[in-house]
């Protein structure tokens, strides 16, 4: 059984809701993530981004959202950006502990995210380093995205992996999430790829950012831990899925999951976060 003390949970309610095509109010967002807040089961929650509201309508009211959420020091907030302009307003904000930007290795989903290439991106990271140590307070995190392969028969294998955390590492970035966002991984590619990982950056603390069927979710988090992962990504009832993906959405571990994994919270704090979230997404909370 691992140590829970030297295991971080990150819950991700934006990942969890953007996909979802009514629009949640945002009392009721507000609401439910300071119910994770006050649970203090999560070290870090993933709770919006800044980005066009046109491609991710649900996640329009972020800046409200922030507002209305209780700061607890214990417990970092990250928000996602897209672009140098989410980087300039998620700087400023002091309540906010990482921005989180996704950095794909395959062309074909970078364009799909972000409307650029993996030239452009790369360049974008530029800028947004730039911009938040010019304000000093943040930490920048970069999402591996398809870090596992992909659905469109771009090139993948482990050295591309490596060879671009070493190419955002050069460039000062110290946080990296391994993300397999269509479920490309099997506990087999998992644990090479984090022995790979942890073996090259041993001062780099990967995050793992799955989404995965939930008859596989264990096998995957366990190969990750046995290979050195930390710190692990998950959401509420394995809801969520990216958009700009492919048609059909799949969705994250499910973070009760990881609680009871790493016996990082209690069965009846746990319950009410699960109740709390069906009540969000049917509009009851």
């Amino acid at each position: 059984m691992s140590n829970n003390n030297n295991v971080t949970l990150v819950d991700c309610p934006r990942d969890a809701i953007q996909g979802i095509q009514y629009q949640i109010s945002t009392d009721k967002k507000i609401s439910y993530i300071n119910q994770l807040i006050d649970s203090q089961i999560f070290d870090c929650i993933d709770f919006g981004s800044f980005v066009s509201p046109k491609a991710v309508p649900q996640l329009s009211d972020t800046l409200a959202v922030l507002d209305g959420l209780n700061k607890d020091d214990k417990v970092k907030l990250l928000a996602i950006i897209a672009n140098k302009r989410g980087a300039e307003i998620g700087a400023e904000i002091e309540k906010i502990d990482y921005l989180g930007y996704p950095f794909s290795i395959s062309e074909t989903f970078q364009k799909n995210n972000t409307n650029a290439s993996i030239a452009q991106a790369y360049d974008t990271v530029k800028d947004i380093l730039e911009i938040m140590n010019s304000k000093g307070h943040q930490e920048l995190v970069i999402y591996i995205s398809m870090a596992f392969g992909n659905p469109y028969g771009d090139y993948w294998d482990m050295d591309l992996v490596s060879e671009w955390v070493s190419n955002l590492k050069d460039l000062g970035v110290r946080n990296f999430s391994i993300a397999d966002t269509t479920s490309e991984a099997t506990p087999d590619s998992i644990s090479n790829l984090f022995h790979k990982l942890t073996k090259e950056f041993n001062d780099i603390p990967f995050s793992s950012h799955f989404h995965s069927p939930i008859e596989s979710a264990l096998l995957k988090i366990e190969a990750a831990y046995s290979a050195g992962c930390r710190r692990f990504e998950g959401a509420i009832l394995g809801y969520g899925g990216c958009p700009f993906a492919k048609d059909e959405l799949v969705g994250n571990i499910p973070s009760e999951l990881l609680v009871d994994r790493f016996n990082k919270g209690n069965f009846e704090s746990v319950s009410e976060l699960m109740e709390g979230f069906q009540k969000m997404i049917r509009n009851e909370l």
